[in-house]
């Protein structure tokens, strides 16, 4: 039962049954009272007392309501008839007392208010009124006054605006209009409630329960209104009956201008009203719709007209859908098989002339007519031409051979599936939409007729309504995102929003710079959402990750010292900071950390921040909130001193601040300079210094960016040990949409995650079974079931991820990274989730099934930490064999075991290498050594055993031929990889002396470019164990080991050992000797340099050789060790024995005495000489 005038029900419930039957009796209950605007349901009253019908033909009972209910909508379900079987009921419901002033307005009228005076100038307005309208355009209030002021209140496309303008004057008018937008569809026939309520530039507009709160830009705080209002439309001065824009078509009822009641002054013919064509009733056309249901099944079906008077034929109608591509029409025309179809194709209007399989004609018009508006169309024959028009367009014609008529049956929005019902098909969808005044040959159809019928054919109609909807009202696409719909269902685009998902409910953008970090990216700009999901938008930080904790930088409009004079307190200097973030993303960032700092550099001369006779703050600074802040870097809220005065390091410690010593010098010390790092008032907003006024008097200050580290939300964990355990928190605002993600591990088979009862709605999160996690939930359509299955166990006592999310779309469940498991929401369901009770986290209400184990990623305000496990195989935290080290609020990187450095071990060591330089590694691995050499090969096998041998570096170099890596035995067998002369790769294997060695060159190409090289080698077999000695070498390779090695190396890294690393950082170490000039380098960034200056000749090649840029990768399966150059003196001390004799002796000395050297010292430092390696770079 619908109640047209929307006022409230007295509560009075009148049941009667007509039937004569004996002992018949009907129980109903009021299920469901609810209030429906716009066919949205936005409260539900449940009546829990049954309502007795009548137990007899004749009598009535009567029942009154607790209480009024206002509401658009009664809905009864009766619960019981009659024993006998009669089915009979009669309802009557009184409402209350009402008192109603109408005026009807046909398109033409108008109603004129005049004022008293010449003009009515107001602070404060209240306008009251309820209409229906029969159009979609059309001006129901107007008034301006002659300096530019003016409010308009109109129709247009079905909704409603209202135009404001308070400015003085003209030349500002553009910039202080203020349009606000409500409604749709409102040609509905229904009335509709409006109140527009302004004081000053703050306006209220509500229409129906939709109120927009605005405020009117520009100078001006009053409206000035001249000579009158006009309701109905904009007659035109000096004109009358003449109007601006499209009048207002349809009905108004208590119509009240700041408490003047328009309509019963127009009623009595006040001299301050003029009335022009305006009745005091409302009129109820009979607009007979017939909205088609289905795009499959829905079709009207009806007679072709016999053949008129007049040649040709005509067929109009009115149509109105949201869908793009739909059949509108279609018949069969004669004297020969001919059809004729009207469809909505793109959003366009076409019409189809088909005179045979392979020949057709075609013609079209419109744009955008599936928007949801009334559009007229017109089809008719004159002459030897088809003419189509839509509303006031001009016709599109088709040309035609011959007089046509129609043939048979008439087709209206679809056709049916059987075969008999003539040559009816559908091109492409069936229409869903409404339809109405339907004319074949100017004779109008009563569809009311179809209903009974007596007229025509049709399936899946509903008659006398319009039940179109606009889905996109309200607008549940979020964070900015185009709402588009079709008749079932909305859509958002979410492109340019940061979002993603069918709601825009997704950020894009991770929470936090720990996200990044943990996604394995490295420093740079980012944008982090604070929030998430929340209605906060994303900002652009700098995220430092080159230290163990990673700071997350919001930078503001400059951050460069600035210098002050001519400040007092009375005329002080001010500046206000404009961060890249709004104040509410600044305040999340800040409370969602843990700890955030901003460094203040205040220097000065002759400049003081307190009065040294009574403490007056002199200059201050201003929390986010725009609080008035008297402390200073390093001190504490409320103590006016500065941080030397805590430290107790002033200059004079008769000031309790530097500065206020007031000192006419610069000075390097004289500054208060410190961290501020009391989070609640953090980030400065502004800055205030006053006492630079005096002669010579200045100060120099600059506030640094602010740098927050730590994410609470993200290590925030708990340990659930009982069944019965649980947190419980306030019910979150999730009515339309929601998310929830956490990370779990447990052992137990089973156990609740989360739980949030309502009324009779409900979401709850479990672990279902040892590999299944469940989403329910129910909003009133009935429980909803989503369940997804592991192919392994997720009870493994590691870290699994789960996120579910539900909105008015659709609902999902995902787990790790196992596919998505999501259900469309049902199109006309409930939409608002109605949560009363308590959020319980880790178990239920009533204390069963609760969660065994950890839960983390989740806020749980007031829960100290106690769930380890940070470092499980939910993510990939610490990269190139760096090993992940749980801490009780996170995690760090050891990387001492890699090749990289950084907080997660992805940033590289990289050395430059000199003419002369080199680094000697030398480590004993942990085997068993061989006492009796003789039997060494037999007994390898019971000492250190290890499956893999990996070995990786990068280089740079122009050189060749160059010698990268060698690994030597004292029993002269060899490894080495090296550049030839024409710069290609080789790795050569002398692993037996009586043979000669084997060559590889897996890469024929230069390696030599300049450009970064990366070599990775494997080995998979039995371990080689090696010794150091001198060696015995193939000239090639002791070429290249003359050559040495010019250029940058990076990333070396041999099994769990990486021997560059250490030289740079572990120079005072035994296991490490460096000989020549190595200079820390950045192979990566050289080589980009190197890369965009690679044209400028090759006359520097030489000098420039550590500029490099490029990646090859050479993948090798050998036995390999790490890098060497000390084969320079080896291949030297060969030569010795070729040449001269003093000379060559002298330096052959020279060379053993150093190599020998060098030996003893490794052979007392590890004291077994059978288990040296060495590796030289």
């Amino acid at each position: 039962m619908e109640n047209k005038c929307k006022k409230s029900w007295q509560g009075i419930i009148q049941r009667e049954d007509r039937r004569e039957s004996n002992g018949h009796h009907c129980s109903i209950t009021v299920n469901t009272v609810s209030t429906r605007i716009k066919n949205d349901f936005f409260s539900v009253l449940t009546l829990l007392q049954k309502f007795t019908g009548n137990s007899d033909a004749d009598s009535v009972v009567h029942h009154k309501l607790p209480q009024p209910v206002r509401t658009r909508f009664l809905r009864f379900v009766p619960l019981d008839w009659s024993s006998n079987g009669w089915v009979g009921l009669r309802v009557d419901v009184y409402g209350c007392a009402y008192k109603s002033y109408l005026a009807d307005f046909d398109g033409r009228s108008s109603l004129l208010y005049r004022f008293n005076q010449k003009s009515m100038s107001t602070v404060k307005d209240v306008i009251v009124l309820r209409f229906k309208s029969r159009q979609a355009d059309g001006v129901l209030l107007h008034g301006e006054g002659q300096r530019g002021d003016y409010i308009t209140l109109e129709l247009h496309r079905g909704r409603l605006a209202l135009h404001l303008n308070l400015d003085d004057t003209r030349v500002r008018s553009s910039s202080a209009r203020a349009v606000v937008t409500l409604g749709s569809l409102l040609d509905d026939q229904h009335w509709h409630s409006v109140l527009i309520e302004r004081f000053n530039k703050q306006v209220n507009f509500t229409l129906d329960r939709y109120t927009q709160h605005f405020r009117t830009k520009g100078d001006g705080d009053s409206l000035e209104v001249d000579y009158e209002l006009s309701f109905g439309g904009i007659p035109l001065p000096g004109k009358p009956g003449t109007f601006l824009r499209r009048n207002f078509h349809g009905c108004m009822e208590n119509l009240y201008y700041n408490g003047v009641n328009v309509i019963d002054l127009a009623k009595r013919r006040k001299p301050q009203i003029y009335s022009g064509n305006v009745t005091f009733s409302c009129s109820e056309p009979q607009l007979v719709a017939a909205t088609f249901l289905s795009s499959s099944g829905s079709f009207l079906s009806l007679a072709a007209p016999p053949p008129s008077a007049v040649e040709g034929l005509s067929v109009r109608f009115q149509f109105r859908t949201w869908n793009g591509d739909s059949l509108l029409f279609s018949g069969q025309l004669r004297p020969v098989s001919q059809h004729l179809w009207l469809q909505i194709s793109s959003g366009r209007l076409h019409l189809t002339h088909q005179t045979s399989q392979l020949k057709t004609s075609e013609v079209s018009t419109g744009q955008k007519v599936n928007d949801g508006l009334w559009h007229s169309v017109s089809l008719s024959t004159r002459g030897l031409q088809i003419s189509m028009t839509l509303d006031s367009e001009p016709a599109s014609t088709i040309q035609l051979l011959e007089n046509l008529e129609l043939d048979k049956s008439l087709f209206f929005g679809g056709c049916p599936r059987t075969l008999d019902e003539g040559n009816c098909k559908n091109p492409t969808m069936a229409f869903q939409g409404c339809m109405r005044f339907i004319l074949i040959n100017n004779q109008p159809i009563n569809i009311l007729l179809v209903q009974r019928g007596l007229l025509g054919n049709y399936n899946q109609l509903q008659f006398d309504i319009c039940g179109i909807r606009d889905r996109c009202l309200p607008n549940f696409c979020e964070h900015g995102g185009r709402c588009s719909q079709t008749w079932s269902s909305f859509y958002c685009d979410c492109s340019g929003t940061g979002y993603s998902g069918a709601t825009c409910h997704n950020s894009i953008y991770e929470n936090s710079c720990e996200g990044y970090r943990l996604a394995g990216s490295s420093s740079g700009y980012f944008s982090i959402d604070p929030d998430g999901s929340g209605p906060m938008g994303p900002v652009q930080v700098y995220c430092n990750m080159t230290e163990n904790k990673v700071w997350t930088v919001v930078n503001y409009n400059g951050t460069n010292p600035v210098r002050v004079q001519g400040s007092s307190v009375e005329s002080p200097y001010i500046m206000h900071f404009n961060y890249s973030a709004s104040p509410e993303q600044l305040h999340a960032l800040v409370v969602g950390s843990d700890q955030c700092q901003q460094e203040v550099m205040y220097r000065c001369r002759k400049s003081r921040l307190y009065n040294p006779w009574d403490g007056t703050p002199l200059s201050w600074w201003r929390d986010r909130g725009g609080e008035k802040r008297t402390y200073w870097s390093g001190s504490l809220p409320g103590v006016q001193q500065c941080s030397c005065s805590l430290e107790e390091n002033c200059l004079d410690m008769s000031y309790f601040c530097n500065c206020d010593s007031d000192q006419d010098t610069w000075y390097t010390l004289l500054n208060d300079t410190g961290l501020l790092s009391y989070r609640d008032h953090l980030p400065v907003s502004e800055i205030i210094i006053g006492d630079t006024h005096r002669p010579g008097s200045e100060a120099i200050y600059s506030v640094g960016p602010l740098r927050c580290h730590g994410y609470k939300s993200l290590w925030n964990a708990v340990s659930f040990y009982q069944e019965f355990s649980y947190i419980h928190f306030p019910a979150p605002q999730v009515e339309l949409s929601a998310d929830i993600s956490f990370y779990f591990k447990t052992g137990a088979p089973s156990g609740v995650f989360l739980e949030n009862l309502g009324l009779r709605d409900f979401i709850k999160v479990e672990l279902s079974s040892q590999s299944a996690v469940t989403f329910s939930f129910d909003v009133g359509d009935g429980p909803v079931l989503l369940t997804v299955k592991s192919p392994v166990p997720l009870n493994d006592r590691q870290w699994h991820w789960v996120r579910v999310e539900r909105n008015v779309k659709e609902a999902s469940v995902q787990v790790d990274q196992l596919p998505l498991r999501f259900l469309e929401a049902p199109s006309d369901g409930h939409i608002r989730l109605q949560l009363t009770s308590q959020l319980f986290v880790g178990g239920m209400a009533s204390r069963q099934r609760g969660f065994l184990g950890c839960i983390r990623a989740k806020l749980t305000p007031g829960v100290s930490p106690g769930c380890p496990g940070h470092c499980g195989k939910s993510a990939e935290l610490c990269h190139n064999q760096g090993r992940c080290i749980e801490q009780s609020s996170g995690y760090v990187c050891d990387c001492t075991h890699s090749a990289f450095g950084g907080p997660s071990c992805k940033e590289e060591v990289s050395v430059s290498f000199e003419k002369g330089s080199s680094v000697t590694y030398t480590f004993q691995e942990p085997f068993s050594f061989i006492r009796n050499s003789s039997s060494q090969a037999s007994s390898m096998s019971t000492g250190y055993s290890k499956a893999v041998e990996n070995v990786a570096f990068s280089f740079q170099t122009t050189q060749a031929p160059a010698m990268l890596l060698i690994i030597s035995t004292f029993s002269q067998q060899y490894v080495a990889v090296i550049l030839a002369h024409n710069g290609s790769l080789q790795l050569w294997y002398q692993l037996h002396k009586e043979r000669r060695p084997d060559v590889f060159s897996p890469r024929p190409l230069s390696l030599a470019d300049g450009r970064l090289h990366q070599v990775r080698i494997h080995r998979e077999a039995k371990d080689i164990y090696l010794q150091a000695r001198n060696d015995v070498l193939e000239d090639d390779v002791a070429l290249a080991g003359t050559k040495g090695f010019v250029g940058c190396f990076s990333s070396v890294q041999y099994n769990h050992v990486a021997p560059l690393k250490a030289a740079l950082l572990n120079r005072g170490s035994s296991l490490v000797s460096v000989r020549g000039q190595l200079v820390e380098s950045n192979c990566g960034a050289l080589a980009d340099l190197t890369t965009s200056n690679s044209h400028a000749g090759e006359r520097n090649s030489q000098h420039e050789s550590a500029v490099i840029g490029g990646v090859v990768t050479a993948v090798v399966f050998s036995t390999l060790c790490v890098v060497a150059a000390m084969v320079r003196f080896l291949h030297r001390h060969q030569q010795a024995q070729r040449a001269s004799s003093l000379q060559e002796k002298e330096h052959q000395r020279r060379l053993e005495a150093a190599y020998h050297a060098e030996l003893h010292l490794r052979n007392s430092a590890f004291h077994v000489q059978d288990s040296i390696k060495e590796y030289y770079i």
